[in-house]
């Protein structure tokens, strides 16, 4: 049954994952807090990996790509023009383990400070992909600024 339930979800459209990531993302001081929060999460995520297995990191990050791509090409590419802001921002700022450990930890605090202010609990909850749409939800956001 869980089986099937995933395969279903797998299937959303990028449209639909947005939408459903929206309902518990409408206070403005939690969008906030999420457009700081979720780029610092992802970023010290891929610092940590990078201290743990440079060659782990790059080919899960690639996974997240595709990921992506199955979704929408213009967010494939932006969070590929992402990823490689992070790889940057790591090699300027070429600190270790517990340095990106702490800042994603903080970044997570944030997070679930806004869901309380949200009253919300956070979608990963209801389905761990959206984990991986959060960073999406953020980038979309951006892309529709940019186009306005």
């Amino acid at each position: 049954m869980a089986r099937v339930k995933q395969q279903r979800m797998s299937k959303r459209t990028l449209e639909q994952w947005l939408s459903e990531y929206s309902i518990s993302h409408q206070n403005l001081v939690n969008k906030k807090i999420h457009w700081l929060c979720v780029p610092t999460i992802f970023v010290s995520l891929l610092g940590v990996g990078m201290s743990l297995s440079v060659w782990f990191t790059l080919v899960l990050s690639a996974l997240v790509l595709l990921f992506y791509m199955r979704l929408s090409t213009p967010l494939f590419l932006a969070m590929g023009i992402f990823i490689l802001i992070c790889l940057s921002v790591m090699a300027f700022l070429p600190w270790g383990f517990k340095v990106w450990a702490g800042i994603f930890i903080v970044a997570w605090i944030g997070q679930f400070i806004g869901h309380k202010i949200e009253g919300e609990k956070p979608s990963f909850f209801k389905d761990l992909q959206f984990l991986l749409i959060g960073p999406a939800w953020v980038a979309n956001s951006l892309m529709q600024r940019k186009n306005s």
